[in-house]
């Protein structure tokens, strides 16, 4: 478990530098000034300056940061971050999320091309005592595309919006290559309990038809599932909002470090069992889940919440409208004061998040 959580401490680290990698790289790019570029939070452990920029690795991997001119602050130099274009200003924003998601890409672009075939969700047949949904307007052959226009990509997405649909669902569905839709269509859950006390939902369709692997069906699949990735974060936040799910069921630093841990370990027993190297199935699975972070992180710094990327868009935005009305500029310190405002809750946030993952852990 120890060597899993280290590779894990290993791969957190990487995305963040990937991260800010992505401010960095455009910063240069647009004609930015960086004074220092870090990964890491804390007393610096290792640091070289090389040119304008300091370079240093610092003590806590929970963070990382591109220190660019005139950022926090007004400043005269022209090659300030404050004195370039809005456009500018945007893709720098905007490059770390970019990067990130990029990285998250093409890690499952990289699993998916091991991969001979991949499950369609297709309507294969029905349960017993289900077979009038066949006159009701369901066909075996079936792909369900639309769930209470929800995208289906894969046979977990049907799933998911079928456990989250009421008894009476709009579905959309590809036949013969024509869609199909079906409003307000009568899909009663069946929820039995088995044996072992779990529930599971039951709408009396088996859906997974094997599609063999292609290329073309990688890539488009890889892409499928970073999209997929991104909505899911959208509905956890959304079922957040709602009290669907409280503070105590997300997870921070600790928590994503033990969960990749414990996604090793998995991978590792069930390469065993496949007569493959533990190490290599520890790592796929790792990569896997360390995708689904890096989509994650994406998504969630492009939040308007201030001192998270989408918080500085959003200045960026309101800073646009009000020139455009007063032909004046928001000074700079009261964007500073509200930005550090968002840091101190956020750091409060991950406190909060980090104790509740130290209690789950014992």
């Amino acid at each position: 478990m120890l060597v899993y959580i280290l590779i894990a401490i290993v791969m957190f680290g990487i995305l963040i530098a990937v991260h800010e990698f992505g401010h960095f790289i455009a910063a240069k790019s647009l004609g930015v000034k960086v004074n220092e570029f870090a990964i890491g939070m804390g007393p610096a452990l290792l640091s070289k300056q090389k040119g304008e920029t300091l370079y240093s690795l610092r003590a806590f991997p929970i963070g990382g940061f591109c220190a660019m001119e005139g950022e926090e602050e007004a400043s005269d130099d022209p090659r300030s971050f404050h004195n370039k274009p809005a456009w500018k200003k945007f893709i720098i924003l905007v490059a770390g999320a970019f990067m990130n998601f990029l990285t998250g890409f093409l890690i499952i672009l990289v699993l998916f091309s091991q991969r001979g075939g991949f499950v369609a969700p297709v309507i294969t047949g029905y349960m017993e005592g289900a077979e009038q949904l066949a006159q009701a307007g369901l066909q075996t052959g079936d792909l369900l595309y639309r769930i209470d226009g929800h995208r289906i990509y894969f046979n977990e997405d049907a799933l998911t919006f079928l456990s989250r649909a009421g008894d009476r669902v709009d579905l959309e569905l590809v036949r013969d290559g024509e869609h199909v839709i079906l409003e307000d269509f009568s899909f009663p859950a069946n929820i039995p309990t088995q044996d072992n006390g779990q529930t599971v939902y039951k709408r009396g369709i088996y859906i997974g038809e094997v599609v063999e692997s292609t290329p073309g069906l990688v890539l488009k699949n890889a892409w499928y599932q970073s999209i997929d990735y991104a909505r899911m974060v959208w509905l956890s936040l959304g079922d957040l909002f709602t009290g669907a799910v409280g503070l105590k069921d997300m997870s921070g630093a600790i928590g994503i470090v033990n969960i990749i841990g414990q996604a090793g370990e998995q991978g590792a027993e069930a390469a065993v069992e496949q007569n493959m190297l533990p190490i290599l199935g520890a790592m796929l699975n790792i990569l896997s889940f360390v995708a689904f972070i890096a989509i994650n992180l994406a998504v969630m710094n492009l939040l308007p919440i201030p001192a998270l990327d989408g918080g500085q868009i959003l200045f960026l935005v309101v800073g646009g409208i009000y020139h455009l009305f007063t032909r004046r500029r928001i000074p700079q310190k009261y964007l500073g004061y509200v930005n550090m405002a968002g840091f101190f809750c956020l750091i409060a946030l991950m406190i909060v998040v980090a104790v509740n993952d130290v209690i789950k852990l014992f």
